[in-house]
């Protein structure tokens, strides 16, 4: 039987405010060693912004294959098949080993991507150093996604929330004390920062892992039970899942990143307006995110139980309560955008810009929240091959490719807007919107049509295996 909306609520509620906590802790790493890197110096500011954007590209694929492992659990879970979610996460553990290896090689030898930032040989220096720091760190910080991922999918999201704001107590005082050089530590500059962060790393994954080890409610999976050496037929499962889900990562990443890329061309003041849009478009899609993380598990654990109606009901459920959230913070921030714009800079020229950039951020958000969700969804029923093919087309064909003849090129005359392209910023923008209609559009079709027709199919096996 489908769930009742209010239980479909309290569900997503009761799993989705930790996730949202602990996302917003982990983005506070990065306000954190900006703020600090700010009042340090110039050099090693870029050298921490394109340090970061460097490792967040590559840590966000690899984990975005690591999160395969929630949709595996959370169906295991939904059946009863404890013992089975202790093999997956030893098996996931395997795969983050090798993952670990691939990230730290690129991490190493960013020759690459440091030549298309065209940096000052003095930034790039610095951004080795501190890519090279950050490597320490990689082992702990995919670890610890397995964790999360196992943690998520049995409905334990609160240990993953204690965890992450313990980890943002530990980096603020250590950043400080590394980067600064207190406490008689040498300055380090950008590289303490990236220590900061892997020392804060290894805290959480050992702590993680040790209260996995020690607390009752995980005992009955069994993770520790014995040893296992790779099975290789089980990763390949995982991959089979995971490298859409890491590949959809990167696609969503890199879209945003030449978007920037691009309109730095048209200058600072451009530059900044869309980094405050871009800044604000992130905290809110935390909330959505949530949403559809939550949904995942839920979806699961239904699919396992063998309740495709109530899968199906819960995803067009959690559908709808995010496009409700999604709706009252449009109307908000489309009222407030000038005071939001206020609380970022005090340019005159920046916040005139930056307020109608976040008019196009409250519209951006509505299709924002429906990809989120539905995506998320469809991961439950272990669906990401489709999704990943539709980002690719919508988020660099119709985004960046829509949005560089917009913002960038007269190759379009818009007569209706009353004026002639390239629209700049707002050209990016809008075709960025148009991307995320197309493809949260699809996926929530997809995913009716999936949805559907498993329960159909549940009438002739009783279990949805993979895609």
């Amino acid at each position: 039987m489908p769930a009742p909306r209010g239980h479909v609520l309290r569900e997503l509620v009761r799993l989705g405010w930790p996730v949202l906590v602990s996302q917003v802790a982990v983005m506070l790493y990065g306000v954190v060693d900006t703020v600090m890197a700010g009042r340090y110096g110039t050099t090693d500011l870029a050298a921490v912004g394109i340090g970061a954007s460097i490792y967040i590209t590559v840590f966000i694929t690899m984990m975005g294959v690591l999160l395969a492992l929630t949709p595996v659990a959370a169906q295991h879970f939904g059946a009863g098949r404890f013992a089975a979610i202790g093999e997956e996460v030893r098996q996931c553990a395997w795969l983050g080993a090798l993952l670990t290896v691939g990230a730290i090689v690129v991490l190493r030898h960013p020759e690459p991507f440091l030549t298309l930032t065209q940096a000052p040989p003095e930034v790039r220096v610095r951004t080795r150093e501190y890519l090279h720091a950050i490597c320490w760190g990689v082992p702990a910080l995919l670890f610890f996604r397995v964790f999360v991922s196992f943690s998520t999918a049995v409905s334990q999201p609160r240990v993953v929330m204690a965890l992450n704001l313990l980890g943002l107590t530990i980096k603020l005082p250590l950043t400080w004390m590394l980067m600064y050089g207190r406490l008689g530590m040498p300055p380090m500059g950008a590289a303490g920062c990236a220590i900061a962060t892997s020392v804060c790393a290894w805290v959480t994954c050992v702590l993680g892992w040790a209260f996995c080890a020690r607390d009752p409610s995980y005992r009955r999976f069994r993770v520790f039970d014995r040893w296992s050496w790779p099975h290789w037929a089980t990763v390949r499962h995982l991959l089979g899942i995971g490298i859409p889900i890491g590949a959809t990562f990167l696609v969503d990443v890199t879209a945003f990143t030449f978007m920037t890329l691009f309109i730095a061309r048209l200058g600072a003041t451009y530059s900044a307006a869309h980094q405050i849009a871009a800044n604000f478009a992130a905290l809110l899609f935390q909330v959505p995110l949530s949403i559809g993380n939550a949904a995942t598990v839920l979806v699961g654990q239904s699919i396992g139980a063998n309740a495709m109606k109530r899968a199906r009901a819960t995803g067009i459920q959690a559908v709808l309560i995010g496009m409700s959230v999604a709706v009252a913070f449009c109307l908000s921030l489309t009222l407030g955008r000038h005071a939001v714009a206020g609380l970022y800079t005090q340019d005159a020229a920046v916040q005139s810009l930056a307020a109608t950039l976040l008019g196009f951020v409250a519209v951006y958000h509505l299709a924002d929240a429906l990809q989120a969700v539905a995506v998320n969804v469809l991961r439950g029923y272990k669906r990401t091959v489709v999704p990943m093919l539709i980002y690719t087309a919508a988020l660099w064909g119709v985004g960046l490719g829509g949005g560089y003849v917009l913002g960038l090129t007269d190759w379009i005359q818009l007569p209706w807007l009353h004026e002639s392209t390239p629209l700049g910023a707002r050209g990016f923008w809008a075709a960025a919107i148009g991307s995320l209609i197309c493809a949260g559009g699809l996926v929530a079709i997809y995913f009716l049509r999936v949805s559907a027709a498993a329960i159909v199919q549940v009438r002739d096996r009783p279990a949805i295996d993979s895609p």
